[in-house]
């Protein structure tokens, strides 16, 4: 009896003292988020974003003006080019590397969050802080992801291109290497958001490691897109 009234006790003084890590339900976690510091982390949080998409727009521009050369010098050759291929994988892996980092670091291990080295996620409150952003963060690389799906789904009715199978393994790699490499500079090193294990006492140890993991990545996109390029040229 003494056991039961303890649990509803318990239970009355966390719906009295509003312990619910709700958005619209919780007006402390309202107040925690959009405080004036909302805007900042807003910013901060799209900067990995921006700085790849520059990356993406570039390497393109580079791949089609090389691709445009080679085609001048060798007009008569039959071809197919590998650019829009890759372009559009390399979106798509940057929408799903963002998926793999936050879906594995931040939920299943649960190794760092979006902020959790501003906010330490040692209470409630906290910790949803951190879940909201975790959730802006995912928002980001839906939409990364459904450009990327968008830029795929134009291909198919194109018949110039390569279609090469590791053009869109390698693509897909490069982008989920750009992804990590990226934000593991801005978020890890420049603006010091998060760490990749933020509990471990050696955090340079993880975090120039999730960098070496980012290059391996990277280097198997760039491999995979090099075989790939060789069926741009056709008997």
């Amino acid at each position: 009896m003494k056991k039961k009234t303890g649990i509803i006790g318990t239970a009355i003084v966390l719906t009295g003292s509003r312990a619910y890590g709700c958005v619209t339900c919780n007006p402390q976690l309202q107040e925690s988020i959009f405080d004036s510091t909302f805007y900042p982390n807003l910013l901060t949080m799209l900067a990995a974003f921006i700085v790849l998409a520059v990356i993406i727009v570039l390497l393109t521009w580079m791949a089609t003006k090389r691709d445009h050369m080679v085609t001048v010098k060798t007009p008569n050759a039959p071809r197919l080019t590998a650019i829009p291929l890759t372009a559009a994988a390399t979106v798509a892996g940057i929408g799903i590397g963002g998926f793999i980092d936050g879906i594995v670091l931040h939920q299943i291990l649960q190794w760092h969050e979006m902020l959790s080295h501003k906010i330490p996620p040692d209470t409630l409150l906290r910790k949803s802080v951190n879940m909201f952003w975790d959730g802006i963060f995912h928002l980001f690389t839906l939409v990364t992801s459904i450009v990327g799906i968008y830029l795929l789904w134009k291909l198919l009715h194109r018949k110039n291109i390569n279609r090469s199978g590791y053009l869109l393994a390698g693509g897909i790699s490069m982008g989920w290497g750009l992804f990590n490499l990226v934000e593991g500079i801005i978020d890890h090193h420049l603006l010091k958001l998060h760490n990749v294990r933020e509990l471990n006492a050696d955090h340079d140890l993880w975090n120039y490691g999730f960098l070496a993991f980012s290059l391996l990545l990277l280097l198997a996109g760039w491999l995979w897109m090099k075989k790939g390029e060789r069926a741009a040229y056709v008997a």
